[in-house]
């Protein structure tokens, strides 16, 4: 079974920088999408950022290019968003989700098929 756990979330003030990770457990495909989504109350969930393990390539939603990097530990089986320069309309839950092969890094959520428990970020002025 497929596990994944958020952690790093948390308040930071606009400008502020915070980093996300996600340990993820149970993987027996050698290659596969991992992604970083986000959700803000009365909105739907939408995608930040993903990356394809086998060769690193990245897809960055427009609104966090230049500001947010993924990254991948493949030794750790960790995955990470160093996220810089954070603005109010990043305060969202941000959950990290994996996509067994065949994946494109541009799929939409629900063809995610695991899930963490998501982790709060809040930007304040």
């Amino acid at each position: 079974q497929v596990q994944l756990v958020e952690s790093g979330g948390g308040s930071v003030q606009a400008g502020g920088s915070l980093r996300l990770s996600c340990a993820a457990s149970g993987y027996t495909a050698s290659s596969y999408c991992m992604g970083w989504f986000r959700q803000a109350p009365g909105k739907e969930r939408e995608r930040v950022a993903a990356i394809y393990t086998l060769s690193s390539s990245t897809y960055y939603a427009d609104s966090v290019k230049g500001r947010f990097t993924i990254s991948r530990d493949n030794a750790k089986n960790t995955l990470y968003l160093q996220m810089n320069s954070l603005k109010l309309e990043d305060t969202a839950v941000y959950y990290c989700a994996a996509d067994l092969p065949p994946c494109t890094l541009t799929a939409a959520p629900k063809e995610y098929n695991y899930w963490g428990q998501g982790t709060q970020v809040t930007v304040s002025s």
